[in-house]
């Protein structure tokens, strides 16, 4: 649980997140809760309005979700209600938790999400990490760890110093925008879940190869929709492709190191 508390030892606190919350700000149960890989969202109706309360693990992507949110007010983004950020508490408006983009076509749920991030990539608040310090101590210990390939770790440290040299656009990055974490809700198409960075809006297009793998397909055809994907977001969000596909490469080598070290 790398920098915050075990599953087990959060899950004992939640009953009491949970009631706090309720109380605090006057809500209501109002259905089952749900549950994800890093939080517990309750459906709750506070005065006939019903909203969702999320009851968030404590890890440090997740640390200015709250700030991200309020940032963009509801443009492109689930609309922020209220927040206490001590206890991983946040109190959203309510979404269609059963309608995402896994069942839109491909080429329309990358169009989506592209749109989506070119609302999204505003300027970021001073408080929000920036790419450059986030990305130092992954690519410095990706070089110690002998699974990684050794032409992936040469070729992301090169791309790490190219793009990274000479200033980064301080744009505020998602960073998870693929397609389970777009929901349908009042106003259509609505990001959730964010993972706040400061930096190239080109970082923000890898997630979307992270889902409906199955549909890659594989040879020639997999490296055709790999680019095909990337290219659909990056001209919905306003992206220069050539630097969509180098942004795109580098959180690549990134990724097979995180893998790597689990």
């Amino acid at each position: 649980a790398g920098g915050g508390p075990t599953g087990a030892a959060w899950l004992a606190t939640v009953p009491r997140r949970i009631d706090d919350a309720l109380q605090r700000w006057g809500l209501v149960v109002d259905g089952a809760p749900r549950t994800g890989w890093t939080a517990v969202v309750v459906p709750v109706v506070r005065d006939g309005e019903p909203l969702a309360l999320k009851v968030t693990w404590p890890h440090p992507e997740g640390e200015h979700e709250a700030l991200a949110l309020r940032t963009w007010g509801g443009s492109g983004a689930v609309r922020l209600v209220a927040a206490l950020p001590s206890d991983g508490a946040l109190l959203l408006e309510r979404l269609d938790a059963d309608v995402d983009l896994s069942d839109v076509w491909v080429d329309e749920a990358c169009e989506v999400v592209g749109g989506l991030l070119a609302r999204l990539h505003v300027v970021a608040p001073p408080q929000v990490p920036r790419l450059p310090e986030y990305l130092a101590p992954h690519l410095e210990r990706m070089a110690a760890r002998p699974a990684v390939p050794r032409r992936v770790v040469s070729r992301t440290q090169g791309l790490a110093r190219e793009l990274l040299s000479g200033g980064v656009p301080e744009a505020l990055l998602h960073t998870d925008l693929h397609d389970e974490n777009v929901l349908w809700g009042p106003l259509g198409w609505t990001a959730i879940d964010p993972k706040p960075v400061a930096g190239h809006p080109g970082f923000d297009l890898f997630p979307l190869l992270h889902n409906r793998v199955d549909e890659l397909g594989t040879g020639a055809a997999f490296r055709w929709s790999v680019r095909h994907r990337v290219a659909l977001a990056a001209e919905a969000a306003g992206i220069d492709l050539d630097e969509a596909f180098a942004w795109t490469l580098l959180r690549a080598g990134v990724e097979v190191s995180w893998v790597s070290a689990t």
